[in-house]
C-alpha cells in the first residue's frame, strides 16, 4: 500500500481503532522476527514495512493526543 493511502486509511480511524491496529501490528512484528530468528521466512521487507505502519500509527496517535488534551481543559 502506497504511504498517503495507508496515511489516509489511518486519520479515518478512530482512537479506538487506531489501538487496535497498534496492537495488531506489533503482535505481527513479534511473530515475524520469531519467524526470521527461526531462519522459517525471510521477510525482511515485510518487517521494515510493518515497523514503519507502527510507526505512522503512533505518531498520528500522539498528534491527535494534544488536541483531546486541549478540548478537556476548555
Amino acid at each position: 500500500m502506497k504511504r498517503r493511502e495507508e496515511l489516509d486509511k489511518y486519520h479515518d480511524f478512530s482512537e479506538a481503532e487506531l489501538l487496535a491496529e497498534t496492537v495488531r501490528l506489533k503482535e505481527s512484528l513479534f511473530r515475524l522476527k520469531f519467524k526470521l530468528a527461526l531462519g522459517e521466512v525471510d521477510a525482511v521487507k515485510r518487517i521494515r514495512d510493518e515497523k514503519k505502519s507502527l510507526a505512522r500509527l503512533q505518531t498520528l496517535s500522539r498528534q491527535r493526543q494534544p488536541r483531546a488534551d486541549k478540548a478537556a481543559a476548555k
